[in-house]
């Protein structure tokens, strides 16, 4: 079981603007070993809370400081354990967080006015916090690492659940699909390339730059905004050859050759390299996909689908010799759920015109071809699609859903063991809570006979 934290930005922003405020004399609600738990650090994380319609079970003002003796006490044992956080883990983190930040604030000078201080030192803070985090997890991780639930514990478990506390699984569809890409006239690539060329030369000759012709001619909306900057990433979160121009990149005045991956053709400007991690900013055009050859494709997956319901050949032979999905091709066709590494999808998980034809369809049922946005890419696509089978809304069921329910035995035996440790290591450390912080309904005894007491 991971330790809950309130929120990972409230986190960061309680941080930030603590130090921010530099305050002279602080109150001191609560005391872990030798660490003190200030009232304005409890009570900006109540303010990020209620800002991010957080939702607090309890009284924050207790939940909250409680909340932070548990991290304290985590990291006391990270230290004991001298457990070691893996810095490139943690950069990336950072900068993933940073460029969270300048897409919401909308530029890096807002984020810096916000948290009232530079980019270098707010990722100097970020880093000490997502540490902390990071310590936090890998020291539950090794108190848990040896629960794996057996069959019959998972039965007992399931047998010992009160119909009221099994979850209600929403409605789920395992579907397969197969797509193709339309043909690509080659002058309509010849332009593209063309047209990057120019680009190139005059970013090259120190005519413009390449941000102002992001802003203006960029299909990458995520980045176009920012003139093409993409943050510091890392080659596995990058497409392969992107990544692979990116990294031989040496001049930041020059752009690279057209790069083409499978969101279409790119230059490339190095900004800042930084360890494994690389800050680059592109301009992306993608080929225009005409409506003859929107038509043509649909045409061609209209056959497919007769050849199957005629019986000549399987969804499944022929989503390997035909389908362009590359996450679905050699897996017969079946969707994976990224976000659950499974077969079965809700519908709002579906990407939208997919979940559009499945919702009307029948287990076994091949829909006609149509058009939709491949949601990696954003380029268009034809699929067809076959609904596997539906399982409707219901409560868990342990033959249905039982690796949902062993994920909850699991759980529910990591944190017993997470309950006993902190009750164990409650004893070997000074804790002192303050008159007015102490009248609370505590998930653990910090009050109790002979720790309470001021040193």
């Amino acid at each position: 079981m991971k330790l809950r934290f309130i929120t990972a930005l409230a986190l960061f922003t309680t941080a930030f603007v603590a130090l921010a405020q530099n305050n002279v004399a602080e109150e001191v609600a609560w005391v872990i070993g030798d660490e003190p738990i200030f009232k304005s650090d409890i009570e900006e994380q109540y303010r990020e809370a209620l800002y991010e319609r957080i939702p607090i079970e309890g009284n924050p003002y207790c939940v909250i400081p409680e909340q932070m003796a548990l991290n304290k006490l985590f990291l006391d044992q990270a230290r004991i354990d001298t457990v070691e956080v893996q810095q490139s883990t943690v950069s990336s983190e950072v900068e993933d967080r940073i460029n969270l930040f300048i897409a919401n604030f909308g530029s890096k000078e807002k984020v810096e006015e916000y948290y009232r201080m530079p980019l270098p030192r707010l990722r100097e803070k970020l880093n000490e916090i997502i540490s902390e985090q990071y310590s936090i997890q890998m020291v539950q991780n090794d108190l848990t690492k040896n629960v794996k639930a057996t069959p019959a514990e998972v039965r007992k478990y399931y047998n010992s659940l009160s119909k009221d506390s099994l979850p209600y699984i929403p409605m789920q569809v395992e579907t397969q699909i197969i797509t193709i890409n339309p043909l690509i006239p080659q002058q309509e690539i010849d332009e593209i390339k063309a047209r990057l060329r120019d680009y190139a030369q005059q970013v090259n000759s120190g005519e413009r730059e390449l941000s102002t012709l992001a802003i203006l001619y960029s299909q990458d909306q995520a980045t176009s905004v920012y003139g093409g900057e993409t943050g510091f990433q890392s080659r596995s979160t990058l497409l392969p050859e992107y990544a692979t121009a990116a990294f031989n990149l040496n001049d930041t005045r020059r752009v690279s050759n057209i790069v083409e991956t499978d969101d279409g053709f790119h230059i490339i400007q190095l900004i800042e390299k930084r360890g494994d991690r690389i800050n680059t900013r592109h301009l992306l055009l993608r080929p225009k996909v005409s409506d003859k050859d929107l038509t043509d494709a649909v045409n061609r997956l209209d056959s497919v689908r007769k050849d199957i319901i005629e019986g000549k050949k399987t969804f499944e032979e022929l989503a390997l010799y035909i389908s362009q999905d590359k996450d679905s091709r050699n897996n017969k066709g079946n969707m994976l759920n990224e976000k659950t590494h499974s077969s079965r999808f809700e519908m709002a998980d579906l990407p939208a015109e997919v979940g559009k034809k499945i919702y009307t369809m029948q287990p076994g049922d091949i829909s006609e071809p149509f058009v939709m946005i491949n949601p990696k890419t954003r380029r268009e696509q034809v699929a067809i699609v076959k609904l596997v089978k539906r399982i409707d809304g219901h409560k868990a069921d342990l033959a249905e859903d039982y690796m949902i329910i062993k994920d909850m035995c699991e759980a529910t035996a990591k944190e017993k063991i997470i309950h006993d440790w902190v009750e164990q290591k409650q004893k070997s450390v000074y804790v002192y809570i303050e008159e007015g912080w102490r009248d609370c309904d505590f998930k653990y005894d910090w009050l109790k006979k002979g720790n309470n007491s001021k040193k």
